[in-house]
């Protein structure tokens, strides 16, 4: 076993390792850069090295300066999670001949796999189906156009160095191709540096079902069951469970020994997954195609791990200094089923655009572990690079944390998820949480009716369900102020401002605003100690108790709920089993003048790169016609007209950093018809 290891990452996954390391007795090595001075896993390591500033480009994808820092502070391996330089061959090589064990495959198996359309060759000789397609190496826009129209619309564009969703576009018209294969080769070429593509037939009701391998440098090779990652948004994961629901003992056999076939082909070493496309086939099993293999560890290797009971980063370890793997086939078991959700700072609502800002509160279900297996009981397993207080910063991807739960049963995983999301509380930024709890509630995925389609297929559930009521809204807020109020006065009745005559009622009035709308709820104090809430013309008997931690029994009417409320400056961040508000407290004044001029302004949604306007000064623009493309965090985004009118000026050139708020183009008005 290693004395020291470098890990040439950052976030969750560097934490993650760092667990496991320090377990085992392993030293470790943080890198960092200038944004991550302070970040969690700078301070998860026993030494930190800084290799440069906040874009990845000048700092983790650096590797000349990470292989100085390991060989600098003695340690003997390089860890490099995943994302970054975790398939790149140039730099597996580079620490071999620096002396520095790269702890993952040999750099050889990187590079069959590293490129889509070679892989597929490969596994086209080994015998493994693929999705028809083209796959060559003539990336000539005419002629994958004509390749497309061969294959049949729709048709998917992938980037054959990619992964993660990035540079993927699914077409559904021959006109469609031309845009959407430009916007695929810009995205690859930025997160990639190769703008290389394939095409192929877009399977209609596909599921995504993965093997994790593993192979040793003694000629051993195993497979540690399937995950299903079914459930995605922008071609990126949501949800993964496993085992894969409805995967018959046989079919499961089947693709293990065909990613154990594919690993071997390349003499792999080390943990790997080999991502499958599945369709319904006749019996009501599952008909898989080869998709990609990703040589490093996954994002949900947390999943794996619960079922089998095993620490992956610690078989990756003991592979890597040259041990056996610690199990044979037939010595591997699954027990139960877990479920992994993605916690992400984005907005659902807005095309999961996403976010960025400060995590003014970071709350997580009780009984919590944090890195480790939840196979021991706990309610969840929580796997995150950040802590209450940091920020989500424009540089890397917006993932804030995993929540991983484990159950005897699916029916059991799904209960405990539902009550690990109802108490995982975010204030800060948006989150896609509130959208999680709306998912796993949702008849598809309760019933594993899976496909990578599930969110739209579903989008009446996810994105048009009864938020919470306001009054409950009002009546939370109402009850974190007044337990605040209680706690500063004394208990001289007289100082007391719970609004008690000594004749007679009081009323007292709120000025608050809810999603733009302006909320002005009264509460009369009754002369027999009463309260009453009234909002919109209607009327309820409001009751409240503190119950510490920001946590209220709030009663309303006849209805009574428990009620968490976190409150920082004017805002009120409400959590409850029927859902959650953000509730501001209005200054009607200062709320007119920060709206004054806002017609016509066309503001960046978050930081980025300017990479193309759609526009030019002077033309005619219809409400939700596109007008720029930006880059932030490692995705296009498209920011499309708010109503119709004309371009007047452009703020911004192409290549530009864009600040979040930037005004990007001035929109007049529109002509008048002639």
């Amino acid at each position: 076993m290693f004395n020291k290891i470098l890990i040439a990452n950052r976030g969750e996954i560097a934490c993650r390792v760092a667990a496991t390391a320090r377990r085992l007795g392993v030293l470790t090595v943080a890198v960092y850069s200038d944004a991550d001075a302070d970040a969690r896993h700078v301070r998860a390591c026993d030494e930190a090295v800084h290799v440069g500033g906040n874009a990845p480009r000048d700092s983790y994808l650096q590797w000349q300066r990470i292989i100085d820092a390991a060989r600098a502070t003695g340690a003997q391996a390089v860890h490099p999670g995943y994302g970054f330089l975790s398939e790149n061959e140039d730099f597996a090589r580079a620490c071999a001949d620096a002396g520095l064990v790269f702890i993952g495959p040999p750099a050889s198996a990187i590079a069959a796999m590293g490129s889509k359309s070679a892989a597929k060759a490969l596994m086209e000789k080994a015998g493994v189906p693929l999705v028809p397609g083209y796959h060559g190496s003539n990336n000539e826009p005419a002629f994958l156009a004509a390749e497309a129209a061969r294959i049949g619309y729709p048709v998917l564009i992938k980037a054959s160095a990619g992964g993660g969703g990035k540079g993927m576009r699914r077409v559904d018209s021959a006109p469609d191709f031309e845009a959407a294969l430009a916007s695929c080769q810009r995205e690859a070429k930025a997160s990639f540096g190769n703008d290389h593509v394939l095409v192929e037939r877009y399977v209609t009701r596909p599921r995504h079902i993965e093997i994790q391998v593993f192979g040793d440098g003694h000629g051993n090779c195993v497979y540690l069951f399937e995950r299903d990652c079914s459930v995605q948004r922008r071609h990126q994961k949501v949800l993964e469970e496993a085992p894969a629901p409805g995967m018959s003992a046989a079919r499961r056999a089947e693709m293990g020994a065909a990613a154990v076939a594919a690993a071997q082909a390349v003499g792999y070493v080390g943990a790997g997954t080999v991502e499958f496309i599945a369709e319904p086939a006749e019996g009501g099993d599952l008909r898989f195609y080869f998709m990609e293999m990703n040589t490093r560890l996954q994002v949900e290797h947390p999943v794996t791990e619960a079922i089998t009971g095993l620490d992956l980063v610690e078989w990756q370890l003991r592979v890597a200094s040259g041990e056996p793997l610690p199990l044979r086939q037939e010595q591997l078991v699954m027990r139960g089923h877990a479920i992994e959700a993605r916690i992400c700072a984005e907005n659902p609502d807005a095309n999961f655009l996403p976010a960025t800002g400060t995590l003014q509160v970071a709350r997580w279900p009780a009984h919590v572990a944090f890195e480790r297996s939840p196979g021991d009981g706990r309610l969840a397993r929580v796997d995150s690079g950040v802590r209450e207080g940091d920020a989500i910063s424009p540089w890397y991807d917006s993932m804030i944390a995993k929540l991983i739960v484990w159950g005897e049963t699916r029916e059991q995983a799904l209960a405990r998820l539902a009550a690990a999301l109802r108490d995982t509380h975010i204030m800060g930024l948006n989150t896609n949480v509130a959208f999680l709890r709306r998912v796993v509630a949702s008849r598809a995925f309760a019933s594993a009716d899976l496909d990578t389609a599930l969110i739209e297929r579903e989008h009446a559930a996810l994105f048009e369900a009864p938020p919470l009521p306001d009054a409950w809204a009002v009546a939370a807020v109402a009850a974190h102020r007044l337990a605040a109020e209680a706690a500063l006065e004394d208990a001289d009745p007289w100082s007391r401002r719970d609004g008690w005559r000594l004749h007679g009622g009081a009323q007292r009035q709120l000025s608050l605003q809810r999603g733009g709308q302006a909320l002005q709820p009264s509460f009369e104090r009754l002369h027999d100690g009463g309260t009453v809430l009234a909002l919109g013309g209607q009327r309820w008997a409001f009751a409240a108790r503190a119950l510490g931690d920001g946590r209220h029994d709030v009663s309303l009417g006849t209805e009574r709920l428990t009620i968490s409320v976190y409150n920082r400056g004017e805002r009120f961040a409400v959590f409850a089993e029927a859902g959650s508000a953000l509730v501001d407290e209005l200054d009607p004044l200062a709320h007119a003048a920060d709206h004054a001029g806002a017609e016509g302004r066309l503001t960046a949604p978050m930081p980025g790169k300017m990479v193309s306007f759609l526009a030019r000064v002077g033309d005619a623009v219809k409400r939700g016609q596109p007008l720029a493309v930006m880059e932030a965090m490692k995705m296009e985004h498209t920011v499309s007209a708010p109503h119709d009118g004309v371009v007047e000026e452009l703020l911004y050139a192409v290549g530009d950093q864009v600040a979040e708020g930037g005004e990007l183009l001035r929109l007049g008005p529109a002509r008048p018809a002639a």
